[in-house]
């Protein structure tokens, strides 16, 4: 009879083997990525375009060229774009980030020969219409005005604005003046530089083969692309020392805190211990943050802290929300939590529960063809090896309670990193 007081043996993941991904080069060179994992027939493709924040000549643009793709070519109007998906059972996605924009849509494989022409239409014909624009000008006014009240909001805006300077695309937020400086002749011209017949990138994933292969073959392999210019490559200022910012709010009833600093990329020699280092501060539930600042002492409903990564920067952050009255307090329990992980060797058995949840996670995250589709789109992107996620597991397991040490010293020292404050003390 099965005993409920015993817990269930488990076994640690030794390894896992994540399907290989099919490189293609459409005739005009245009890289195809292929993940043919799953027996649904269920697709996404996605067309990734060096067209984020780092590429924009002004704040905002990459911002409302990606939203508005999808807002009317020269042959459809937005809602008769909106239809046709519809119609097939299909949606769409578009967006960008600090380095990339991107186009994805979701489907039945069986209708990817009615949506590519569709798709085709969009990369290469959309007109930005006048109307719409004012519209998604006014909800992104409406939006940021609401989010400008928020201390998390404004907490998380001075951060980066602070770790990677004024100036740097990846510390830039969107401002009003931004927003209404927007308008066709700008999201057009963007479109033409980094959009339209320029190179980009293509993810398939989902149960496809040669068949779906030929068929963005036939509608994506024979433009000619145009040349952009080479990606920035702004080095962002480095700050030596840190700065504490106390943003005071009237009325505000909790403090947003935000603590941390420029950081590393995946290239980086020390990056799989830093993940660690990171979890085992904040990084999952049961993190030194979480035990001691959330359980133990209640001033919080949460804390955590996260590696935030992008091509060319980025940054550690430990964030909380909590009482305008604890705040001072919450930051000497984070300065105290630092300090140990600096002077003490992390204990054996806490670190195989945190590698093993990491591990864990790892598996976990990898469900779905889109999941895994995902984690190569990070590879290709960032130029990273191709067995980089492969090797997951054996990355995380050779790391030692004094490479932890080290990693705590060398890159946690308490005065580098930046505080901010937004409500009180």
């Amino acid at each position: 009879m099965l005993d409920r007081a015993i817990s269930p043996d488990f076994q640690t993941i030794q390894s896992i083997n994540i399907p290989p991904v099919k490189v293609v080069t459409l005739s005009n060179g245009i890289p195809l990525y292929v993940i043919n994992v799953g027996e649904q027939p269920v697709i996404k493709i996605e067309f990734s375009f060096d067209a984020g924040n780092l590429q924009e000549p002004q704040n905002g643009v990459s911002l409302f060229t990606a939203k508005m793709i999808t807002e009317g070519t020269n042959k459809y109007s937005s809602s008769e774009i909106s239809e046709y998906f519809d119609k097939f059972g299909s949606f769409t996605e578009s967006g960008q980030g600090l380095d990339r924009a991107n186009f994805i849509v979701y489907g039945l494989k069986k209708h990817l020969p009615s949506l590519l022409p569709m798709v085709q239409e969009l990369l290469n014909n959309s007109i930005f219409p006048e109307s719409q624009l004012e519209t998604l000008k006014k909800i992104q006014l409406q939006t940021l005005q609401v989010n400008s009240g928020k201390t998390a909001f404004i907490a998380n805006k001075t951060f980066r604005k602070k770790i990677f300077g004024d100036t740097h695309p990846y510390g830039n937020s969107t401002t009003e003046e931004a927003i209404h400086g927007i308008n066709q002749d700008l999201l057009r011209n963007f479109y033409q530089d980094f959009w339209k017949e320029k190179p980009f990138k293509i993810f398939l994933s989902g149960n496809v083969g040669a068949a779906e292969i030929s068929l963005i073959e036939k509608y994506f392999g024979n433009t000619n692309l145009g040349v952009i210019s080479a990606n920035k490559e702004l080095i962002a200022k480095e700050f030596i020392k840190g700065e504490n910012v106390l943003i005071e709010k009237e009325g505000a009833m909790q403090s947003s805190i935000r603590m941390g600093k420029q950081f590393m990329t995946r290239k980086h020699p020390d990056f799989f211990t830093m993940l660690l280092l990171n979890e085992t501060l904040g990084g999952y539930f049961g993190s030194r943050l979480m035990k001691n600042i959330r359980e133990d002492k209640g001033f919080t409903y949460g804390i955590s802290s996260n590696l935030a990564l992008f091509g060319q920067a980025g940054y550690f952050v430990i964030g909380t929300d909590v009482k305008r009255e604890f705040t001072q307090q919450t930051i000497d329990e984070i300065h105290k939590e630092i300090k140990i992980l600096q002077t003490d060797l992390i204990p054996s058995n806490e670190l195989e529960t945190v590698k093993n949840y990491m591990i864990g996670s790892f598996a976990g995250s990898l469900n779905t063809p889109f999941d895994i589709a995902d984690r190569y789109k990070i590879i290709f992107s960032e130029n990273l090896p191709l067995d980089f996620y492969q090797n997951y597991i054996t990355n995380i397991q050779q790391i030692s309670d004094v490479m932890l040490l080290e990693a705590a010293n060398k890159y946690l020292d308490i005065e580098s990193l930046f505080e901010i404050v937004v409500g009180g003390k």
